[in-house]
């Protein structure tokens, strides 16, 4: 393949950034649906406050998210000339598969999408030896673990807070919860810019070794992080949250249960814990996935009926196809590519 030229490598990192933008805007149920659907925060204040946080938590838990993000790719196997190429092609799976379920009001991963069309692309670009599979089987196995810990962790701190306010007045215990919330979904809005952001920076900063922005003397498995690519990854996606997705907060915020003040700490609470801890980790989870599950888990307490399962089983369902599916638009648009710039 030829050499990307610079032009091209700028226009890359402009799309990596649309994709953080639609990550915001996909993601932006996750940080305000429970804080839109019980009332406490207008949509608009919600998205407000959601995107405020999204942003400052580039000066919170470090890069550890993106190092990992970074390394899928084995940059000391692919020809440097084609990660700009595969980079493109996988930006291409995830943002078309992130478009697909917005219209369809799916809650599904916007990290797994991007992962996925990582994969795809670099199976396209070099065989599978191009993907470092223990990284893809790291988050394969959180896929399913992070959701799990999610349910369980909403549901034993729902009935831990059940347990503290059982006596206290209805009226009363709503006030205090209305304003715990507040707390709650800023952390939660914190931990959803801590990990997903990171994974912008991790598909830029390959991107950059690719051109010689490291010199030679840099470790491909250790890639800084320049201050410069973690305040416009922060800041893109945040630009994206203050946008909103409306329709998937409705199926979020409304569709998988009923949710009153208590249930969106309890929810919120559980899910920032979950990704704050993987974060710390290096582990990419799905903010999506970790907020649908505590949300469920919550919702449990109350008894299994007043979770709608058949909502949840189509969100499970769309989870699972994000990464085959993603990798497979991956694998296309880099067969275009290919066929457009010469192999």
């Amino acid at each position: 393949m030829i050499e990307a030229p610079f032009i091209l490598i700028i226009a890359i990192i402009g799309i990596a950034l649309i994709f953080d933008f639609t990550n915001g805007f996909h993601d932006s149920a996750n940080s305000i649906s429970t804080v839109v659907s019980t009332k406490v925060l207008s949509p608009r204040n919600a998205v407000a406050f959601a995107a405020f946080f999204n942003f400052i938590a580039a000066f919170g838990f470090g890069v550890a998210v993106a190092s990992t993000i970074a390394k899928i790719i084995q940059l000391e196997i692919v020809e440097t000339v084609m990660v700009p190429y595969i980079i493109l092609a996988a930006l291409t799976g995830a943002i078309v598969w992130n478009m697909i379920t917005w219209f369809f009001g799916l809650p599904t991963s916007s990290s797994h999408a991007l992962i996925g069309g990582m994969a795809g692309a670099g199976i396209s670009a070099a065989g599978l030896v191009a993907i470092k599979w223990s990284t893809v089987s790291l988050v394969a196995a959180f896929m399913v673990i992070s959701p799990l810990i999610g349910f369980a962790i909403g549901f034993l701190f729902m009935a831990l807070v059940l347990n503290i306010s059982k006596n206290a007045h209805k009226s009363t215990a709503e006030t205090h919860f209305k304003r715990l919330q507040l707390c709650s979904a800023a952390a939660y809005s914190f931990s959803h810019g801590t990990n997903d952001a990171q994974k912008t920076m991790g598909i830029i900063v390959p991107l950059l070794f690719s051109i010689g922005y490291f010199g030679t003397s840099v470790d491909p498995n250790n890639l800084p992080v320049p201050l410069w690519v973690i305040l416009i990854a922060h800041a893109a996606i945040a630009l994206g949250t203050l946008f909103g997705g409306w329709r998937i907060v409705k199926t979020m915020g409304y569709k998988i249960t009923k949710l009153r003040p208590v249930h969106g700490f309890a929810a919120e609470t559980a899910g920032a814990a979950t990704i704050l801890s993987a974060s710390v980790m290096g582990i990419p989870v799905s903010t999506t996935h970790v907020i649908c599950t505590s949300i469920m888990g919550v919702g449990t307490t109350m008894g299994a009926s007043t979770v709608k399962w058949g909502v949840a089983r189509s969100i499970a369902l769309a989870w699972i196809l994000t990464i085959p599916i993603s990798a497979f638009i991956g694998f296309i648009a880099f067969v275009g590519i290919r066929l457009i710039v010469g192999s």
